[in-house]
């Protein structure tokens, strides 16, 4: 394992019962039948968030995770569900992603998918489209970070993928008090990590609990 660049999930957001988005997912509704704001309302509440238009904002424990959220970030990783809606082949080359011109990320981003189209930047962000295992795409995205973490940005599926690989150095999971009933999970519980992770749950005056992984090896 490389310990000089780990692979972080930071700041994912699921349900109480353990989904991470709902379903079916549409270009209307990136989370299908959950409203967003059930799981991300604690960031839009902290004065760090990068979208805020006025002053104010909370302070403490959720502002210090929205702070985080980028420390050391050189290069990204996500699914193909988390960049768009589109199934199958590429119907539509002009659809560049959820995000306008200005995708949040400021790295390169790999997005995992057995469909591959020509990379293209948008402002500072970067898109490569990759059709290999986890471990591969991580060789990818860690030359491609330059000494820097990878942060593995979801959806759940690929964040069960790459755990099922054994690859994910630390997680910082929000779980919400919120239940979806259905949709893509991350776990059953968090405590079926505990055989692999040290694990502490924080809970937080907003509501939600923050749980935080870091593997047993990395010590």
């Amino acid at each position: 394992m490389n310990n000089a660049q780990l692979l972080r999930v930071q700041n994912f957001n699921v349900s109480s019962d353990g989904f991470g988005a709902g379903e079916p997912q549409s270009l209307e509704r990136p989370f299908g039948h959950v409203d967003p704001g059930e799981i991300f309302a604690w960031c839009g509440a902290t004065a760090s968030w990068p979208y805020r238009t006025g002053g104010g904002g909370t302070r403490g424990l959720d502002d210090y995770f929205v702070r985080d959220y980028d420390r050391n970030i050189g290069a990204e990783i996500m699914g193909r569900n988390k960049f768009g809606p589109q199934r199958g082949p590429w119907e539509d080359h002009e659809w560049q992603g959820w995000w306008g011109d200005e995708p949040p990320f400021h790295t390169p981003v790999f997005v995992m998918t057995h469909h591959t189209r020509p990379s293209f930047t948008l402002s500072d962000t970067t898109f490569h489209f990759v059709d290999d295992d986890p471990a591969a795409v991580l060789a990818q995205a860690r030359e491609a970070a330059r000494g820097k973490d990878v942060r593995l940005g979801g959806g759940a599926t690929v964040i069960r993928q790459f755990l099922d690989a054994g690859l994910v150095d630390t997680l910082h999971v929000a779980v919400s008090r919120a239940e979806f009933g259905s949709g893509a999970r991350l776990w059953e519980s968090p405590d079926e990590l505990d055989d692999r992770f040290h694990h502490e749950a924080v809970p937080s005056p907003s509501g939600l609990t923050h749980h935080l992984f870091w593997r047993r090896d990395l010590e």
